[in-house]
């Protein structure tokens, strides 16, 4: 009681800080940070974040009217394809399961897009972002590499993991390695974007070997081939001989895969003959995947009910079942066909908005900060794509916050040309 005051105070003076809030419970809910370090979870931070940021919002948006919202056409397809989603469960075959993923999780997610498209206007707010997103990825990728030296947490004996004994997301090498990559991208663009302050490029530097080894140890074959998509993407912007990136890249996948230990994983390592067992997995999971859709072609199976409905989709069954993944897969087999064609507008859509964004700073020499920011995103979406064949992301926090930072881009872009456009008028002006 005590306290009460200071909290009050404290709750209080956030609506000042919206944005900050919105970042803070982001980088808690997709990093995982209470699972990764135990010591916060008796404080249900995510929770106390999550009601301070829609507060805030709600405050500058419809009182203090400070929040001007934007509708971007990607942030409009993905209000579409979660309204379909949404639409879905309650044709779910594992109804429960549905709603519960749907009330934890999805419905955050969409607060959130909107929230980070809405909540991010300022050059300082692109900076801070992506600053923190290298941050969260750090600490985690150093607990992971903690982990792998002191053999905490290893599945099969050598694939790390994070929080596994508590249930955390982080607690499968797979969902573990989509985690550490997504803050690669931004790592590698501060590295490479000049004109950022000194510390920045530092702390790219830095990360992304640290990030890259937390990759490595987790043995995950879609995060490793997303690592060398994004720094492929990166190279081809900056080394002109194109047969140097495909040697390296050459190169890369050789030292990446023995570095790794692939071949002594028990599941898909070098002792299973022919097409190893963990591809195989994946092959009768697409395969089921792909019955569920053509069984229900409008709504699919429900959202986080692929697992549940394996078993009678499936053309083999071992006793166990698999996981699909495959992100186009498991949207195909939990949304239907509507929501498979939803999904990929919007990823082609965003791609579009973020190349037109990246092609803008680039050109017009805006803020290092807005390069560096423009950079990561198109990176990240291709490493998205590439690692999504592999690792289910549909229904997870990256894409989603890739489409919301490409809105709040698209906004920024647009203002940035009206302002370019005033300037040049001016100054025309002037000397007429």
């Amino acid at each position: 009681m005590a306290l009460l005051p200071f909290v009050i105070v404290a709750a209080c003076k956030s609506v000042d800080y919206p944005f900050e809030l919105c970042m803070l419970f982001v980088i808690f809910s997709f990093f995982r940070i209470h699972e990764a370090f135990p010591l916060l979870m008796p404080f249900r931070i995510p929770s106390l974040l999550a009601l301070s940021t829609f507060a805030a919002l709600g405050w500058n948006m419809f009182l203090r009217q400070t929040i001007t919202p934007c509708w971007p056409p990607q942030l409009v397809i993905f209000l579409f394809f979660f309204l379909h989603m949404t639409l879905g469960v309650p044709f779910a075959g594992d109804r429960p399961a549905a709603i519960a993923y749907w009330t934890g999780t999805y419905y955050k997610i969409a607060l959130m897009v909107v929230a980070i498209a809405w909540l991010t206007r300022e050059v300082k707010h692109f900076n801070r972002l992506i600053v923190g997103i290298v941050l969260a990825g750090l600490s985690v990728g150093c607990v992971a590499i903690v982990n792998k030296l002191s053999g905490v947490g290893l599945v099969e004996g050598t694939r790390v993991t994070i929080g596994r004994n508590i249930r955390s997301a982080l607690g499968d090498p797979n969902d573990l390695s989509l985690v550490l990559l997504f803050p690669m991208a931004f790592a590698t663009a501060l590295a490479v974007t000049k004109g950022l302050p000194r510390r920045h490029k530092i702390l790219g530097l830095f990360a992304i070997p640290v990030l890259a080894f937390a990759v490595i140890a987790t043995q995950s074959r879609g995060g490793l081939l997303g690592c060398l998509a994004v720094w492929g993407f990166v190279a081809n912007r900056y080394i002109k001989q194109k047969s140097i990136i495909v040697a390296a890249g050459v190169v890369g996948v050789i030292v990446l895969k023995f570095a790794a230990g692939i071949s002594d994983r028990q599941s898909g390592g070098a002792a299973e003959a022919g097409v190893d067992e963990s591809a195989m997995g994946r092959i009768h999971a697409w395969n089921a995947a792909w019955r569920m859709a053509m069984v229900h072609p409008l709504v699919g199976v429900g959202i986080d009910n692929f697992i549940q409905n394996y078993y009678f989709y499936s053309d083999y069954w071992d006793g166990v079942p698999h996981a699909v993944h495959s992100t186009w897969f498991v949207v195909i087999a939990e949304g239907g066909f509507p929501g498979i064609g939803l999904f990929l507008t919007m990823i082609v859509v965003t791609f579009r908005s973020a190349f037109q964004a990246l092609k803008t700073v680039t050109d017009e020499n805006a803020p290092a900060t807005m390069r560096a920011m423009a950079l990561a995103l198109v990176a990240g979406l291709v490493g998205f794509c590439v690692s999504g064949t592999f690792l289910t992301q549909g229904f997870t926090w990256p894409i989603y916050i890739q489409v919301a930072l490409v809105s709040a881009l698209t906004r920024y872009r647009e203002d940035f040309l009206a302002e370019r456009s005033a300037q040049a008028a001016e100054a025309e002006a002037k000397a007429l």
